[in-house]
């Protein structure tokens, strides 16, 4: 089983060096994953826009930024996205900074992308919301031209391109996996089809991850493709929500628990939320460090 942390933006408060200390102690515990989150913009409610699952004042590091800090202070742990909403962003743009960061990583990136559900965000980037799911499909396929092809020509809908260059290609290539988050329909087929692996946050129970394993094994076979390839990453809890939630990674028991649950279910991958163990009460980062060590601990002992 890989274990993963999604990496707490919070860790800012104490200081640029305090996220530094955060992402080299996630790698001397042992963990073998850091993911960072991605929002640019929080909308507040107002009429016309329901409130969202996060309150707009959270805080939340670019993700790409913080993964280029990230990569210059660890040396082993491999580095991605949970999930970087890729349609609110031109692809070529991605691309370019996706291969900069493997490049200087060397070859420790793994690329976490969404359609997001934020409707404001994406009107505060100007880019249209209801095209996101064609715009994602097609972006996918275009940044693998851009990592594998010397001459880049792409005729696509929305991001067509002619003639192109970009270098250096990153270490990895074409073969610079890219998981997919989601938990629908469209998500499931677009794991099987085009994704390296399928990042899960809302896993719930035995019945609904058979739901969607039989949709991405359904779907990769529809295309051609071998479904035992594409690897399987679930969060432990999602993200908390009220008080019962934020006690959860309080109770280790019931964390280590739920690890042996995924693997029992296929998940390869586990991915702890450290924010919400900061919301459960390590409220510095030398306290999610001591937490997240304690964790590693005792799921190690408990499924390998």
């Amino acid at each position: 089983m890989k274990l993963s942390v999604e990496f707490p933006s919070v860790a800012y408060r104490e200081g640029p060096g305090a996220v530094a200390r955060m992402a080299r102690a996630i790698e001397q515990i042992g963990y073998d994953h850091i993911d960072v989150f991605d929002h640019v913009v929080m909308g507040y409610p107002i009429a016309g826009r329901a409130a969202g699952p996060y309150t707009p004042t959270m805080p939340i590091l670019e993700a790409l930024m913080t993964l280029s800090h990230l990569a210059a202070v660890t040396s082993r742990v491999t580095l991605g996205t949970e999930v970087l909403v890729l349609p609110q962003r031109h692809p070529t743009l991605v691309a370019k900074q996706v291969s900069t960061l493997d490049t200087l990583s060397g070859g420790r990136v793994r690329l976490g992308v969404g359609v997001g559900w934020q409707e404001s965000e994406y009107e505060a980037l100007g880019e249209d919301f209801r095209t996101r799911g064609a715009r994602m499909d097609e972006a996918i396929r275009l940044l693998r031209a851009y990592w594998s092809d010397a001459r880049v020509d792409f005729d696509g809908p929305h991001y067509p391109v002619t003639a192109i260059a970009m270098e250096p290609k990153p270490p990895q290539g074409r073969r610079l996996p890219i998981w997919i988050g989601g938990m629908s329909e469209p998500a499931w087929r677009r794991v099987g089809s085009l994704g390296d692996g399928w990042l899960a946050s809302r896993v719930e129970d035995a019945a609904g991850a058979r739901r969607a394993l039989d949709a991405i094994r359904r779907h990769a076979e529809a295309a051609g493709r071998d479904p035992a390839t594409i690897g399987l990453q679930s969060m432990v809890a999602p993200p908390p929500r009220d008080a019962e939630g934020k006690r959860f990674y309080a109770e280790h028991d019931r964390v280590v628990a739920r690890v042996a649950e995924l693997e029992k279910l296929g998940f390869g991958w586990a991915a702890l939320n450290a924010t919400a163990v900061f919301q459960a009460g390590a409220r510095s980062v030398d306290a999610m460090i001591d937490a997240l060590g304690t964790l590693h601990g005792k799921i190690r002992a408990a499924v390998g």
